[in-house]
């Protein structure tokens, strides 16, 4: 019972030492200086020998003037236990009374143990560091070195080398140590993205460049130019780094991992161009056939992005052989669906896009490609007006992956099908529980699709221009760009001051847009800018005309100034983080901000 009841009371003594530890802290960090001291000392009588509350002790004597008591205390403390770090706060607390003798007569103390005992370089170069004391602790550092040579602050001296705004000499020693120690690669890259993070003018960034190519000049270790292609991506100028990769090849044809993860960077940035660089380059130089079909997977979604119906035949011959040679390889099963979305969307052959997809779904395939097969299948079946069939695999697919974001996916395409179903209603309920959903790009097409069907029904309990508009959303969705022009803007003239038109001038844009009638689309854009400032469709007319602005009619002073009001004026926007990328682009970064 003894032995219980004290632990029992030593498990109090620590809560009521942990409750007062951060009742202190909360007064310390609010400046109640007084109130703070009074609970550390309280602390510190009950825990001598843990030196971190003696400094917060001494802080707070220091935050109230009271230099003489933090001497005192600390002077106690080194009789009592002779730490060379109390050397450091005793001069430092010389300092803040503005006694810059008396602190210096500490401060060599300190460097006096360092050259007698190196070993006490880490714990005092911290401590000068916590107080931004750093060309003392680079003295440390630079002591300890010169008398046990065994020891290396080869990268905490460099750091402090750019603290001090010696950024070319920090560059320098940081990549020297880099190279001596391989393993710190990463610990380099990230601290030279630190200082890149505040370079808004590039300076720092260039000069890190100019000695990265002076290296990869000097020498023909491909460390160097895998630094400089690492560099190249932080910049985001990835043909440069892919420039950098292929160097990295010739000299090593071992792996295509690198090059390969270029190409991921670049489809995810949408950097089209030098991605189909990079897999155009793969294709010359591998024999491995999941990355070729990879490659080709991402070559032929390119080319059927931008094909005109008269290359059709084309791109299916392609398809076609691929298949032929490659159909039944389990890396086979994205160009597959790829295929049979093709097949349906752009060839308009539902039969053979079904029997495709069906037979894919026969091969042992997991429940993830299972469930992407699926997807397509009722994609499919939307193509072709049969919603019913459509739906059970949408919701197949929330059965087989509950909570999983490929399942919100089948949840808003469920509820895109019941919208084409003229099922209103249901479609309404469906997207009402999307809204809080995880993928923003999920939550905002459930956003918007909720609220069209809402201020619609509102204003027109027979939800006509809702039955015209899910009509012509269909046509589009089938990949009928013409025919849904003329569907939306027949709802334009039928339903014109109606709360269906600033979604039906959204739509008019964009099927103007992928017909190529490039300041048509930009008109109806402006409409929107112009009559509908508070819709939920302003930020998409900000940026799409930014887009055709830069890509279409280069017009890149209109594209930078529609891009900043998307960041000024939208920041919730799902296009808020391109736009700023592109603003950022068109500014030249010269700028502090956004």
């Amino acid at each position: 019972m003894k032995k219980i009841y004290t632990i029992i009371l030593s498990f109090f003594s620590l809560l009521v030492v942990s409750q007062n530890e951060q009742l202190a802290q909360n007064y310390f960090d609010k400046g109640e200086f007084d109130k703070a001291a009074s609970l550390y000392e309280e602390i510190e009588k009950k825990q001598p020998n843990n030196f971190y509350f003696t400094q917060k002790l001494v802080a707070c004597f220091q935050g109230l003037k009271q230099f003489s008591k933090a001497e005192k205390l600390l002077l106690s403390k080194k009789e009592a236990n002779n730490q060379p770090i109390i050397f450091v706060e005793l001069g430092y607390n010389a300092q803040l009374e503005k006694d810059q003798n008396k602190a210096d007569l500490y401060y060599k103390k300190a460097l006096d143990v360092v050259a007698k005992q190196p070993n006490y370089a880490y714990q005092i170069g911290q401590a000068y560091e916590q107080k931004s004391l750093l060309l003392q602790a680079y003295s440390t550092y630079e002591i300890a070195q010169k008398t046990n040579s065994s020891m290396n602050f080869d990268y905490q001296m460099a750091l402090l080398q750019g603290q001090m705004g010696n950024l070319d000499v920090m560059v320098v020693k940081l990549l020297d140590y880099s190279y001596a120690n391989i393993n710190s690669t990463l610990s380099v890259q990230n601290q030279l993205v630190f200082f890149m993070q505040d370079d808004a003018e590039n300076v720092f960034a260039n000069s890190l460049k100019k000695e990265l190519l002076l290296r990869t000049q000097k020498t023909q270790d491909i460390y160097w130019n895998q630094f400089l292609s690492w560099l190249y991506i932080n910049l985001k100028e990835y043909n440069k780094a892919f420039i950098q990769e292929k160097s990295i090849y010739k000299r090593n044809p071992e792996s295509f991992d690198d090059i390969i993860q270029l190409a991921q960077i670049c489809v995810n940035e949408k950097e089209t161009e030098t991605a189909q660089a990079i897999f155009e380059f793969i294709l010359q130089n591998t024999t491995d056939e999941s990355t070729i079909l990879n490659a080709q997977y991402f070559l032929l979604k390119n080319e059927i992005e931008t094909a005109k119906p008269e290359t059709y035949s084309l791109i299916q011959a392609k398809f076609e052989t691929f298949l032929s040679q490659y159909g039944n390889s389990p890396y086979a099963i994205d160009l597959r669906i790829l295929a049979a979305h093709f097949k349906a969307f752009y060839l308009n052959d539902f039969e053979k896009a079904k029997v495709l997809l069906e037979a894919t779904m026969e091969m042992p395939i997991n429940i993830r490609q299972k469930a992407k097969v699926k997807m397509e299948l009722a994609d499919v079946f939307v193509f072709n007006e049969k919603f019913n069939q459509a739906i059970i695999y949408y919701a197949q697919i929330q059965n087989d992956l509950p909570n999983d974001e490929f399942s919100h996916e089948a949840s808003m395409r469920m509820a895109k099908t019941s919208f084409f179903k003229k099922d209103f209603n249901w479609a309404k309920k469906q997207a009402g529980e999307l809204k809080q959903a995880s993928t923003q790009l999920i939550a905002n097409d459930a956003v918007e699709l909720f609220l069209l069907i809402s201020d619609n029904s509102a204003e027109d309990s027979l939800q006509v221009a809702l039955q015209d508009f899910s009509k012509a959303d269909l046509l589009e969705y089938q990949n009928k760009p013409k025919d849904a022009l003329e569907a939306f803007l027949q709802i334009l003239e039928k339903h014109k001051g109606q709360s269906i038109e600033a979604g039906t001038l959204y739509k008019v844009g964009k099927n103007y847009e992928k017909l190529g009638n490039f300041a048509k689309a930009i008109g109806y854009y402006q409409t929107i800018l112009d009559n509908h400032k508070d819709g939920i469709y302003i930020d998409e007319a900000l940026f799409y005309s930014a887009e055709i602005y830069k890509t279409q009619l280069n017009d890149l002073e209109k594209a930078k100034n529609l891009y900043e009001k998307v960041v000024l004026e939208h920041p919730d926007s799902i296009y808020f983080t391109e736009a700023r990328k592109q603003y950022r682009q068109l500014r030249g970064d010269k700028q502090q901000g956004i």
